[in-house]
């Protein structure tokens, strides 16, 4: 069995047991927590929300929080001898799904 899933303004495809890594949610690593933006669940019988299904949860727990690779910013203005340097590391938390209910 396996679900689609918003958070963060992304979908995801889980199944039970898989881990996977979304935008930062505020939840303390080792807590459970519960996504209910389900938009469809898989397997034997298909059912698909419109756009949300009602009733459908998927609990994960939280793995851990973490940090992406840094990323440059690089602004240059021509004939001016200005620029501008910055850097960006974006916040992301892993979860791993225990269960679908749906």
């Amino acid at each position: 069995m396996y679900a689609i899933i918003e958070t963060g303004g992304k979908q995801y495809r889980v199944e039970e047991g898989s881990k996977i890594v979304v935008e930062k949610l505020a939840a303390q690593a080792g807590s459970e927590i519960s996504l209910d933006k389900v938009l469809m669940v898989g397997g034997a019988e298909c059912k698909v929300g419109a756009p949300y299904l009602a009733g459908a949860a998927v609990t994960a727990e939280v793995v851990d929080h973490g940090r992406g690779p840094k990323i440059k910013v690089f602004k240059r203005w021509r004939r001016n001898d200005s620029r501008k340097m910055r850097g960006h590391r974006q916040d992301f938390t892993t979860i791993r799904v225990k269960s679908i209910n749906g």
